[in-house]
């Protein structure tokens, strides 16, 4: 599971900060989350291929997390994309973008397909054999959902030397990782326990963007492998932060400590701070394991 942050600020422009977005691959998926003011410019920079985008989350209709969304659609079309495109966000979403495609008489040669959001309880997504996405709900000035990636439990690893070792019939490899046990060139049987390893551990990704302190998610996101949680504020700021319903690094923090997440990572910064710094020292007073999301970082969750 790999985290790209393409924009990690508020909404305020700068000329050298990104407003809010990030890629996730995760088992062959690259999901893209919310996609703000320049999100194609910052994915071509990083080579991230626009192909592979096939499903789009969209916490909320705040600029600073959709307002690219229709310039990304619009560049599919020029670039002949052919594949569908699943998006997913907060209801009006579909009329917003459909209008503006409208009127630019620049609709699209690939499906798009729009799942529109009310649910403020927990809501499933997207699932396979491989990953499920669940909304997370949160507390903001308008409807708005972070997001819950998770991966299933892989396959048994198979201990081939030891499957040898005991004649283990090799036509039955696959079988066996997926938990048989196995035949041997002799007619016995070996149990799977016995030539098999417990598969890695599944990850797994929170994100929750604009939001308030809001402990209510902390069931949902128990454990989780890593949380990437707005932090617009500092602490001596925390009045603005209860009055526009968004969060300071030690409310993160807060959040990281009491669902006992891996790791804590800051982002969606007030343009009003020059030291991000300040952001993981405030944090650190609560929670160890404190990375701050920067344009461009990779991020390996593990």
């Amino acid at each position: 599971m790999k985290l790209t942050i393409l924009g990690c600020h508020s909404a305020t422009p700068r000329w050298d900060a990104n407003p809010t977005s990030q890629i996730l691959e995760v088992k062959g998926h690259l999901f893209l989350i919310d996609c703000a003011e320049g999100t194609q410019v910052q994915l071509r920079r990083f080579k991230v291929k626009f192909s592979r985008v096939k499903h789009i989350f969209i916490s909320h209709l705040h600029g600073d997390h959709f307002f690219g969304l229709v310039g990304l659609i619009s560049t599919f079309r020029l670039l002949g994309r052919e594949a569908d495109l699943h998006i997913y966000g907060p209801k009006g979403i579909k009329d917003a973008v459909l209008l503006q495609l409208k009127l630019g008489k620049s609709y699209t040669n690939y499906k798009l397909f729009f799942h529109e959001l009310e649910s403020k309880e927990p809501q499933l997504l997207f699932e396979d054999d491989k990953v499920s996405v669940t909304t997370i709900p949160l507390d903001h000035r308008i409807y708005t959902n972070g997001f819950l990636f998770q991966e299933k439990l892989g396959e048994r690893k198979l201990d081939v030397e030891k499957a040898r070792s005991l004649n283990v019939e090799m036509s039955y490899y696959n079988k066996i990782k997926k938990g048989a046990d196995a035949p041997t060139k002799d007619g016995g049987l070996v149990l799977n326990s016995l030539i098999t390893l417990d598969p890695d551990p599944a990850k797994s990704y929170a994100y929750c963007s604009d939001t308030a302190y809001y402990p209510r998610i902390i069931t949902q996101i128990t454990n989780v492998t890593a949380l990437y949680h707005e932090s617009t504020f500092l602490q001596k700021d925390q009045a603005l932060a209860v009055k526009t319903k968004h969060s300071t690094a030690q409310e993160a923090a807060q959040i990281a400590v009491a669902a006992k997440v891996g790791q804590l990572i800051l982002g969606h910064y007030s343009g009003r701070y020059g030291n991000y710094n300040l952001f993981k020292e405030e944090a650190n007073q609560y929670f160890e394991n404190v990375t701050l999301a920067q344009d461009g970082k990779v991020i390996d969750i593990n």
